[in-house]
């Protein structure tokens, strides 16, 4: 990796699935975490392997407050970050109704989404006095609708955003679909890529790399799947016995995790927005380069529009 300095590192999701397997590579290298966790009781089970000068701060990232006194508590303390990896995902496939967020938004999108704009917004003041900044997003293959996992299911696709001029209780993004847990996933991914757009067109030089893991199925429980496993076990022991053991269509959790931490580490000074999806081109076999999104993540204009209604949400929850 060309960074040999200890960076100091901002994440989510490092408590488990390709996040963890970055984490605890990054800080075995001898870099700096800053680690969020929903819950103390969570961060007890599962990370019990962060050591100083790494630490680990507390917010359900399903409530913007939570997110909202997490970053001011970093602010105070006068952390400082070189790298903000926004790496969390949820997903509840499986299920029929939509789950809120405590501020009553979809859960999907609240979590994915929404959170990560407050949390973005909040914090990178923070990364000002980097001498190599960048924000590094998790985004996924599925946003675009032609790809294997994009073509599976309802197709991702905003419409025109009613569902945020709805505002709470609004089921998906669009306003009109109804509620696909899918969907609502892959919606999310594509607000991932539309954010990380609008970031760079704000912030022209800043570094922001977005990037697909590839589809990621461990045999243990934990994971990004645990909640479909949940609601569906049955279905998805099929779904991955048939994509990973059957089909071998799925990337180690090992190898994507290398994959994130290549991001953090790695030369990527050229400013803009970036997007590299690890992607199948034969059974058991993946290649991770730069590829274009889907035209619906490269629009400017519906890229600024969600930024700025999505904005306005998170200000009126927080008012």
């Amino acid at each position: 990796m060309p960074t040999t300095k200890p960076l100091r590192i901002l994440m989510t999701g490092a408590n488990s699935g390709i996040g963890e397997v970055a984490a605890r590579h990054l800080q075995a290298c001898g870099h700096a975490l800053t680690v969020v966790c929903r819950s103390r009781e969570r961060a007890e089970q599962s990370l019990s392997w962060i050591q100083a000068p790494s630490q680990i701060v507390i917010a359900d990232l399903s409530d913007l407050h939570a997110v909202k006194t997490m970053a001011h508590q970093l602010c105070v303390d006068g952390q400082q970050f070189d790298v903000l990896v926004l790496n969390a995902g949820l997903q509840y496939a499986g299920v029929d109704r939509p789950r809120w967020s405590h501020q009553g938004f979809e859960l999907t999108w609240a979590v994915n989404h929404l959170a990560h704009q407050c949390l973005l917004q909040l914090v990178l003041p923070l990364l000002q006095d980097s001498p190599t900044p960048r924000v590094v997003i998790t985004a996924s293959e599925v946003h675009n609708p032609t790809t294997g996992g994009g073509r599976v299911g309802q197709p991702a696709g905003l419409g025109t955003l009613a569902g945020l001029d709805q505002g709470k209780g609004a089921a998906m993004v669009d306003g009109t679909s109804p509620f696909s847990a899918d969907k609502a996933y892959k919606d999310s991914k594509l607000c991932n890529l539309l954010m990380g757009l609008e970031l760079s067109q704000q912030q022209p030089q800043l570094p922001v790399i977005c990037w697909s893991p590839g589809l990621v199925i461990p045999r243990t429980k934990d994971g990004f799947f645990r909640e479909s496993r949940k609601a569906n076990p049955w279905g998805q022991a099929v779904f991955g016995f048939i994509a990973r053991d059957l089909f071998r269509l799925t990337e180690d959790p090992e190898r994507a995790g290398d994959h994130l931490v290549s991001l953090v580490l790695g030369q990527h000074d050229a400013t803009g927005m970036r997007y590299l999806s690890n992607h199948v081109v034969a059974p058991g076999r993946h290649i991770f380069e730069s590829t274009e999104p889907s035209p619906e993540a490269t629009d400017l204009e519906r890229a600024h529009t969600l930024w700025t209604l999505s904005e306005d949400l998170i200000n009126s929850s927080l008012q």
